[in-house]
C-alpha cells in the first residue's frame, strides 16, 4: 500500500507513461491507422479530380447544344442528359414505390408484432436477401417480372422497359430499407410504448403515432440509403431496361430507356476502348461526375434532415 504523504512534504507524483518500448509500439500502430485514413481520403480526392478533369475535357469537345438532343447516343455525338436523368428518376421512383411500403411494413412487423423467435429467424434471412447479386435480379426482372407483372398491366409493353427494371431495383432495396428502419424502431425506448399502452392505445396506434415519429430520423436515413442504392444500381437496369446502344428521350415507363449508370455500363462494355465519337470516352467521366454530385447532394440533404429531426432519449 502506498504510504500517505507527510504534512509539509512535497506532493507525490506518479508517472503513468509506461515503458519506452510500449510507447514506440503505440506510436507505430497510431501511424499505421493514420496512414490508412489518409490513404482513403487521398484516393477519394484523386478519383474526384480525375472525374473533374475528364469532364472538363468532355465539355471542351462538344457544344452545349449537344447536351439537349433527341436522345443519348454517344457514339453518334448525341449526349442528351435529360434522357438519362429521366430514366434514373423513373426507375428510382418505381423502386421506392415498391420497396418503401413493403420494407416499412416489414420493419413495423419485426419491431412491434413479431415474437422474439420469429424475429431471430426472419431478420437474418432478410439481411441475406440484401446480398443477392444484382445481375440475378436483372435476369429475374427480365424473365419473370416483365412477362408476369408488367405485360399484364400493359400488354403493349416492350420486352425491355423501365417499369420492369424499376420493380427489380425495388426488390433489391426492400431488405435494405426494412433492416435499417427496423433497427431505428427497435432503438425507441420501451418506456414510450408502455406509456402509450397505459393510456389505452392499441398496438397499431402505438406503432404509427409513437414509435414511427420517434424513429423518423432513422427511417429517413433508410429511405435515403435506398434511394442512393437505386440511383447507383447498374446491372438490373443494364439487363432489364434495354437501351444498350442508346435511348431516345421519353417519359413512358413501359418503353425501353437508360439510366446514368446503365449508360456508363453500356458504353464501356464489349471492347477495351470506347469507340465512336471522339467525345464518347470522356462522357463516361462526365456521367460519373454527375452521379457523384447527385448522390453527394442526396446524402447531404438527408444528413441535414436527420440532424434536425433526431430525438435523444
Amino acid at each position: 500500500m502506498a504510504a500517505a504523504a507527510q504534512p509539509g512534504s512535497p506532493p507525490l507524483s506518479v508517472v503513468l507513461r509506461g515503458s519506452a518500448g510500449r510507447r514506440r509500439r503505440e506510436q507505430i500502430i497510431r501511424a499505421i491507422f493514420f496512414g490508412a485514413a489518409s490513404l482513403s481520403i487521398l484516393v477519394s480526392i484523386f478519383i474526384v479530380l480525375s472525374l473533374i478533369f475528364e469532364a472538363i475535357n468532355f465539355l471542351a469537345q462538344i457544344g452545349l447544344d449537344q447536351l439537349v438532343a433527341l436522345g443519348w447516343f454517344p457514339r453518334r455525338g448525341l449526349f442528351d442528359l435529360r434522357t438519362l436523368f429521366v430514366g434514373s428518376v423513373i426507375t428510382t421512383g418505381i423502386a421506392i414505390l415498391v420497396a418503401g411500403p413493403i420494407g416499412l411494413g416489414t420493419a413495423i412487423y419485426l419491431s412491434e408484432y413479431a415474437q422474439p423467435r420469429v424475429r431471430r429467424i426472419v431478420k437474418p434471412i432478410l439481411e441475406i436477401l440484401a446480398g443477392i447479386p444484382s445481375v440475378v435480379l436483372g435476369f429475374f426482372a427480365l424473365t419473370w417480372i416483365n412477362p408476369q407483372l408488367v405485360q399484364r398491366l400493359n400488354p403493349g409493353a416492350e420486352g425491355f422497359n423501365l417499369m420492369a427494371a424499376g420493380i427489380g431495383v425495388g426488390v433489391l432495396i426492400i431488405p435494405l430499407i426494412a433492416s435499417v428502419s427496423e433497427d431505428a424502431m427497435r432503438a425507441v425506448p420501451r418506456s414510450l410504448r408502455e406509456a402509450s399502452y397505459g393510456l389505452g392505445a392499441r398496438r397499431i396506434t402505438t406503432s404509427l403515432r409513437v414509435v414511427f415519429p420517434a424513429a423518423i430520423s432513422g427511417i429517413t436515413a433508410a429511405f435515403i440509403i435506398g434511394i442512393s442504392r437505386g440511383i447507383g444500381e447498374t446491372m438490373v437496369l443494364a439487363i432489364a431496361a434495354g437501351g444498350s446502344g442508346g435511348s431516345i428521350f421519353q417519359l413512358n415507363p413501359f418503353e425501353p430507356g437508360q439510366s446514368i449508370t446503365a449508360a456508363i455500363a453500356a458504353l464501356a462494355t464489349g471492347t477495351d476502348q470506347v469507340r465512336g465519337a471522339s467525345a464518347a470516352f470522356p462522357s463516361l467521366f462526365f456521367l460519373g461526375l454527375i452521379l457523384f454530385f447527385l448522390t453527394l447532394s442526396l446524402n447531404l440533404a438527408g444528413d441535414v434532415f436527420v440532424r434536425r429531426t433526431r430525438q435523444r432519449y
